[in-house]
């Protein structure tokens, strides 16, 4: 059996499962403090008999194997977790090999396994949600260098008709400060899903986001985009989207059918626990 941990801002999803993505147990623990938080985790895999563990984390994280600070949470503005050794902290306590990337490059790893992406060898997995964030795998591997993936953070053009300041803490009107969940629900008044029968919301929606795939298109030339996270569950900005890129685009590249090439998660909210599993059993490989 492995362990798989997707370590998120507000909770720690661990399972016991194998690389097929079969689950035989899990938990869900709140993202309070390191030690209280890894405490319990600790807890949960010392109660099973594993091989090696895979972690998904929330970041930004340092992904240098050649790095003093390889394996740790580092600029993370949460309380209590900024240089925090993630990977030694469970190689301490378990004695296992752990596989170790962002939270969205693994969700892509278990897309492209055995998710969405499946029969191509290159998926983007973008979340939307209380931020933005993307990792992609290229020819079957993870795309890792000077550090991991930060699309969330790109530069987009504003709408001439949106005067919202932007959210993000540091960019202000990024991607992630102008398309988030807490940019909308700062925008409009009200969470995303009270919105649901606004269409000028979503369609403000797709209008940025289509300009980001844009960007990613142009640069990675995904086979598949996998578009997940809470705000995607609204199917509206999926229009929205497959109705403004082309425009963006112009012809410059010819695109796939949209409907085909940018979808939903094969495996629902399942593909950053599924990949981490994969991501285990590829630090058992090692």
């Amino acid at each position: 059996m492995l362990g798989a941990i997707e370590a998120g801002g507000t909770k720690f999803v661990c399972a016991v499962g194998d690389e097929k993505g079969n689950i035989v147990d899990r938990v869900q623990i709140p993202t309070t403090i390191p030690e209280e938080t890894i405490g319990k985790v600790i807890e949960f895999f010392q109660g099973h008999s594993i091989k090696a563990i895979g972690v998904g984390s929330f970041g930004p994280i340092d992904v240098d194997r050649e790095s003093r600070t390889y394996g740790y949470i580092t600029s993370t503005p949460k309380p209590g977790w900024r240089n925090y050794p993630f990977v030694q902290t469970l190689k301490d306590a378990l004695a296992l090999p752990v596989g170790f990337t962002t939270d969205v490059n693994a969700a892509a790893l278990g897309e492209v396994t055995l998710g969405a992406a499946t029969g191509v060898d290159s998926c983007l997995y973008i979340t939307v949600g209380t931020g933005i964030g993307a990792g992609a795998v290229v020819h079957g591997q993870i795309l890792e260098g000077l550090s991991h993936p930060e699309m969330g953070h790109i530069l987009i053009r504003r709408h001439p008709n949106d005067s919202y300041q932007g959210k993000c803490p540091y960019h202000h009107d990024c991607l992630e400060g102008l398309a988030s969940g807490p940019a909308i629900e700062e925008r409009w008044g009200d969470k995303g899903v009270q919105l649901a029968d606004r269409a000028e919301v979503w369609d403000l929606e797709g209008y940025y986001l289509a300009q980001a795939l844009m960007q990613y298109i142009l640069i990675l030339s995904p086979k598949r985009i996998i578009l997940g996270g809470g705000v995607m569950k609204q199917q509206s900005v999926f229009t929205a989207i497959y109705r403004y890129l082309p425009e963006f685009v112009q012809n410059y590249i010819s695109l796939p059918e949209l409907p085909d090439y940018i979808v939903s998660p094969g495996l629902g909210d399942n593909a950053g626990i599924t990949g981490a599993l994969i991501l285990a059993q590829h630090a058992l490989d090692a």
